[in-house]
């Protein structure tokens, strides 16, 4: 697994951003280590709906998806992040051959998607 990562740029002063609820996630904890990997970077986070209107503010959308052997277990996810249409920042995650054989494909979501995190916002930090 190597993530792809395009960064949010060290000009843009991200201090607070609105995650967009994706209700087709079922991978549990997910936002939660979402929104703390933006309060490690020092940016404020909230939850809101789907459909609510959020001009002038940096959106967060995600997915999330899960794969199957014995347990489910995290094996795709990507991150966006945009302000008025515009994407600032992406990052994916994704288990070649949905981790095969390999143990790590049951490490816990924190364990997947801390690195991730910290690497799209790297140059947000406090």
């Amino acid at each position: 697994m190597r993530p792809s990562v395009r960064p949010v740029a060290s000009s843009l002063q991200l201090k607070r951003v609105a995650i967009r609820d994706n209700p087709k996630v079922i991978v549990a904890g997910f936002v939660d280590v979402l929104r703390d990997g933006f309060a490690r970077h020092g940016i404020s986070s909230e939850v809101i709906a789907a459909d609510a209107r959020a001009e002038g503010q940096y959106i967060v959308t995600y997915t999330a998806l899960r794969s199957w052997d014995v347990t489910p277990y995290l094996s795709h996810a990507e991150i966006r992040i945009e302000i008025d249409g515009r994407q600032v920042a992406y990052a994916e995650y994704h288990l070649r051959g949905k981790g095969g054989f390999s143990m790590m494909k049951w490490q816990g979501v924190r364990t997947k998607m801390d690195p991730v995190i910290d690497k799209l916002l790297g140059s947000a930090s406090p």
